[in-house]
């Protein structure tokens, strides 16, 4: 007579987002153990922000990093997850110039992006539609711009806190014109979870990244450090400054203007043809 044995089993998640110092340090807890959920193993894929937007089309991770804009295109198979979230409060993507170019002076120019899903896209072709885009990997935009090969950059990532020292000049910060334009902070990059899960476990996964988040924020020494790894030659100063600027309370958790600046970019890129208009913004909030 045989003993029936209960098993645990475990479920195993791919857990996708960008070699960044800010997501290093948003994710510090979760892949170092200090933050776990019972029954679930991530396995941690890092991949710049743009081909996280395309991998989405083919649902290729069970959680993923995406841009806001890259989202509107995949909301049939992704919810958004309620922190992880990236905005820029009244600072954001910056278009900068070898030389000095005002602002109204954007269209016709050849301008490199790092994907033409990325919300800065969204956000440069609200600022200025009539713009040609080139598209290269994000940490080729500044050489790009100093060496001519282009008349501008759209700079994410830590190149918003570089492109001074190599001589480039700011045409306009975007996060800065959405603050003035709407009042609210730009929404950049979001976390998001395939519909096809359960939703009990997708409201635990938003759960144990927020605790991530949170513990990240409570021992930034050490989230920080880890961080390091990262942070692609910047100075501990300067990381620690960029990672303020992008894991921050609003990381926690949207809120009522969190929600409503995610609605409001996305009805803008809507009315401009941008941006699908067949589908609605959908939040899968975290376990109480």
């Amino acid at each position: 007579m045989s003993t029936a044995v209960a098993s645990t089993e475990t479920v195993a998640l791919s857990l996708a987002h960008s070699p960044d110092s800010d997501d290093a340090f948003m994710f510090y807890a979760l892949a170092t153990g200090k933050v776990r959920l019972p029954g679930v193993k991530f396995t941690h894929v890092l991949s710049d922000i743009e081909s996280l937007n395309n991998a989405a089309h083919e649902e290729k991770y069970d959680i993923t990093a995406l841009s806001f804009f890259g989202y509107s295109f995949v909301a049939d198979k992704y919810v958004l997850l309620d922190c992880g979230a990236s905005f820029g409060d009244n600072y954001g993507p910056i278009v900068v110039a070898s030389k000095q170019i005002k602002k109204n002076e954007l269209a016709g120019r050849r301008i490199a992006v790092a994907g033409t899903r990325t919300t800065s896209y969204l956000a440069l072709k609200l600022f200025e539609p009539n713009v040609e885009v080139v598209t290269m990997p994000f940490d080729k935009i500044l050489d790009a711009v100093h060496a001519k090969e282009v008349e501008a950059g759209l700079l994410i990532h830590e190149g918003q806190l570089l492109f001074s020292q190599i001589g480039l000049h700011k045409v306009v910060d975007l996060g800065q014109w959405w603050h003035e334009s709407t009042g609210l902070p730009l929404p950049l990059g979001a976390n998001a979870i395939r519909r096809n899960l359960a939703p009990k476990l997708g409201r635990q996964v938003a759960h144990v990244i927020r605790d991530s988040v949170s513990y990240a924020l409570d021992h930034r020494e050490a989230a920080l450090d880890y961080a390091m790894q990262f942070a692609r030659d910047m100075d501990p100063a300067l990381a620690d400054k960029f990672i303020g600027m992008y894991v921050n309370n609003w990381t926690l958790g949207y809120g009522e203007q969190g929600r409503r600046a995610v609605k409001e970019l996305l009805e803008r890129g809507a009315a401009a043809g941008l941006v699908p208009s067949s589908f609605e913004v959908e939040f899968l909030p975290e376990a109480a």
